[in-house]
């Protein structure tokens, strides 16, 4: 539904992951039988990487099995294709020598006024380039791989230099038009903060966009075409890749990830968003995982947020704006009423100048928004149904202002009501540099490496969409502030590789502090929120820039674990070097190296090395900052080493659906360090009996589990209450979910 679009844009498996609560009615699972094995006959697809060597003689293979199709050829992100036909056939070429690595393809949804001066986007202008122009990305090329771009919109029509349309096959990368449900404007708001040059300002806007439409109708499309458009984008030599689209597995090999190193090992710098799953960690999503990409996660502009009290009550509740509203400006108090899920119905009492509190649910938000403005109510706030807070989008923007807040505070805000506490007052706060909480947070599972690498503005952002602009907030809109910043930079310093310019904006971003004043961590902010004038004007340069010293079993003693970093002294002086010891951590001794000095230009390997105690440390994730002093600045450098199988979710990123046909359906879930055992049971949704099991499974490798089954097969017909559970290490995880099986396709 549109209301959720901006939280779904980056991530497309909305999924809530739950443990049974521990009470005489938790379900028990019963002994769990084998079930049959998958059918060889089933159709899918298949992204397959071979050997260069190889890559000939496997496409012959290919095309002699009548069973199956290339779909799409790739010769840049790595050597390969996708393939669609029976799985059994492609099992079969998997086990040809030369392949690589064979993965299904997943589905993937897409996931400015003071963002860009916030970042130093603006100010920027005045610096130049060595040809003595201004910084403004003039010349550099950016591919925008999304759901296409409004090239006629009037600021970004200069900007537009040709694109390929990955989903059509043609050279018309425009968003999808027609119907409400199958437009998009996801890609043309992207461009916009990056390029536009009209009424909007982007952050690069005199920079070259090249449109990639990888998402096509409602802002869907597959792993094989995002691949297939960064290797477009390779072909073309862009010099910059955007990409605000994700899922939601936690991996650092699915291919999207893997195709995001390979663009830049070819020169590329390459951005992409974390994810909008936060604030929880383990979080962020692929490609967001990718170990060379630019991850970014999602800081605040300065922000005036709207607060509301009810009477005497010292309680101070927050509201969030929803996109496409009014802003939320009443400055006296007003009565608060309650109008229920806000039909029509809901409004026979007299809600004229009063603000209306309606529940989320049964109807849109622009119809619950519309309803109340009829009756003649001042302003809407609709509070969640579920715990925790959300934020949604109108369709229609209608004459009062409309806010959302959690069940919670709703709940709380009734009980008031029923005390005869009614009037309610809006008060205002500054905001700046705080994580949206929506803002997906790593480290990255089996890596253990530290995402995202830096935060940008993401909330509240407005940019351009088709016939107009809009406000939207996503890690889908702080990439491309990043994506624009490497755009300036690049103009700035042509030389520099993409490791160098991820280097300049990690080494000199801003550390930000939560509400209570102490730091984010490392997983959550990266190195922090990017400034693009010390980044440009960066003397020392150190990468990789984030330190990860991996997984330790608490049950080890002392150890010895080095790394390897280059320093890059960028300046034309001579510069001394020396290390800050961080802040002491017990059972974690840092050996550094001793002060040190470098030529101008010159750059040098340095090793670090650390003595770890984990029976000392204990388990968990353990961060912090290690500081070079060059003499003139510090450069902080995040590390994480993580003690002990952690606390990540051991199975996410469930789907389950029909197929096109209606006589199959198909689930995927994801596995990121494999798992002991694992299955999905059905209970009826009302008694919380057993029914049976979907799937169950023994010593699984990690990885994506995907699977056919016919309605035949499967025999149910109605609602069932899915339990998805997976066992890793002692520790055993869950997922709850409603599945609806429908016979439709049997008749």
């Amino acid at each position: 539904m549109r209301q959720t679009l901006f939280i779904a844009l980056s991530m497309i498996l909305l999924i809530t992951s739950t443990h049974l609560p521990a009470h005489a009615d938790t379900p028990v699972f019963p002994n769990r039988p084998e079930l049959p094995t998958e059918s060889m006959d089933e159709i899918i697809t298949s992204v397959i990487v071979t050997e260069e060597s190889n890559r000939d003689r496997i496409e012959t293979i290919i095309k002699d099995n009548p069973s199956l199709t290339i779909t799409q050829e790739y010769k840049y992100v790595f050597h390969g294709f996708s393939v669609k036909g029976k799985r059994g056939d492609l099992l079969k070429l998997k086990e040809e020598q030369g392949i690589l690595h064979s993965s299904p393809v997943a589905t993937y949804k897409v996931s400015l006024d003071q963002s860009v001066p916030f970042i130093g986007g603006d100010a920027i202008r005045g610096y130049f380039d060595e040809e003595d122009n201004r910084l403004t990305g003039k010349g550099i090329k950016v591919g925008v791989i999304d759901t296409g771009i409004d090239y006629t919109h009037p600021d970004l029509h200069d900007n537009y230099h040709g694109g390929f349309d990955i989903v059509d096959g043609d050279n018309d990368p425009m968003e999808t038009k027609g119907s409400a449900h199958d437009q998009t404007l996801h890609g043309t708001h992207v461009a916009g903060i990056i390029a536009a040059n009209g009424k909007v300002k982007g952050v690069a806007p005199e920079a070259e966009v090249i449109a990639y439409r990888a998402l096509g109708p409602g802002g869907i499309g597959t792993s094989d075409q995002v691949i297939a458009a960064i290797d477009k984008a390779i072909a073309d030599k862009v010099d910059i890749i955007n990409l605000s689209l994700g899922n939601n597995v936690n991996g650092p090999d699915w291919p999207t990830s893997l195709a995001l190193n390979k663009a830049t090992e070819k020169g590329i710098v390459a951005v992409t968003s974390s994810g909008n799953s936060g604030p929880d960690v383990w979080t962020v999503g692929s490609p967001g995982t990718s170990t060379k990409a630019i991850s970014v996660g999602a800081s605040t502009p300065p922000l005036k947020i709207p607060s509301i009290t009810i009477g005497m009550e010292d309680k101070e509740i927050p509201i969030t704006e929803m996109q496409g509203s009014k802003p939320w400006l009443l400055d006296k108090q007003h009565e608060l009423v309650v109008a229920g899920k806000g039909n029509k119905s809901d409004f026979k009492q007299n809600v004229k100048d009063k603000i209306v509190l309606i529940e989320r649910g049964t109807i849109t938000f622009s119809e619950k928004a519309l309803n109340a403005e009829a009756a003649g109510a001042k302003g809407v706030l609709i509070y969640n149904n579920v715990k925790g807070e959300f934020a949604g989008a109108l369709d229609v923007q209608p004459e009062i202002p409309v806010a959302s807040l959690t069940k919670e505070d709703g709940d709380w805000l009734k009980k008031q009501l029923k005390k005869k506490n009614t009037m309610i007052k809006t008060t205002y706060n500054d905001v700046m540099d705080t994580i949206a909480s929506f803002s997906s947070r790593g480290p990255v599972t089996n890596t253990w490496e530290i995402k995202p690498d830096v935060v940008a503005p993401g909330v509240g952002i407005n940019s351009t969409i088709p016939n107009g602009y809009t406000e939207l907030q996503g890690t889908s809109m702080a990439a491309p502030h990043v994506a624009g910043a490497c755009a300036l930079i690049k103009q700035a310093h042509p030389d520099w590789t993409p490791e160098q310019i991820k280097a300049s904006l990690m080494n000199t971003a801003k550390l930000l502090k939560d509400e209570k004043g102490d730091l984010y961590k490392s997983y959550e902010q990266g190195a922090g929120r990017i400034q693009v004038i010390e980044a440009m004007n960066a003397e020392t340069l150190v990468y990789p820039s984030t330190l990860t010293f991996g997984l330790f079993e608490q049950k080890h003693h002392r150890t010895k674990k080095k790394l390897t970093i280059t320093v890059d002294n960028q300046s034309d002086q001579e510069k001394h070097y020396s290390f800050e010891f961080p802040e002491h951590i017990e059972g974690f001794q840092w050996k550094l190296p001793t002060p040190f000095k470098l030529k101008p230009n010159e750059k040098r390997k340095i090793t670090l090395s650390v003595d770890i105690t984990p029976t000392v440390i204990g388990a968990g994730l353990h961060s912090g900052h290690l500081f070079l002093d060059d003499g003139k600045k510090k450069t902080h450098i995040p590390y994480m080493i993580v003690i002990e199988e952690p606390d990540y979710p051991r199975v996410m990123a469930f789907q389950f659906g029909a197929k096109e046909d209606r006589t199959h359906y198909q689930y995927q879930l994801y596995l990121p360090r494999g798992a002991e055992e694992y299955g999905i049971a059905l209970y009826d949704p009302d008694s919380l009996r057993f029914i049976t099991f979907l799937d169950w499974k023994r010593d699984v490798p990690r990885g994506l589990i995907e699977k056919e089954i016919s309605i035949e097969e499967l025999g149910l017909h109605g609602v069932y209450k899915a339990i998805v559970f997976a066992k890793k290490a002692g520790k055993e995880d869950t997922i709850e979910s409603d599945i609806l099986i429908d016979d439709i396709g049997a008749n």
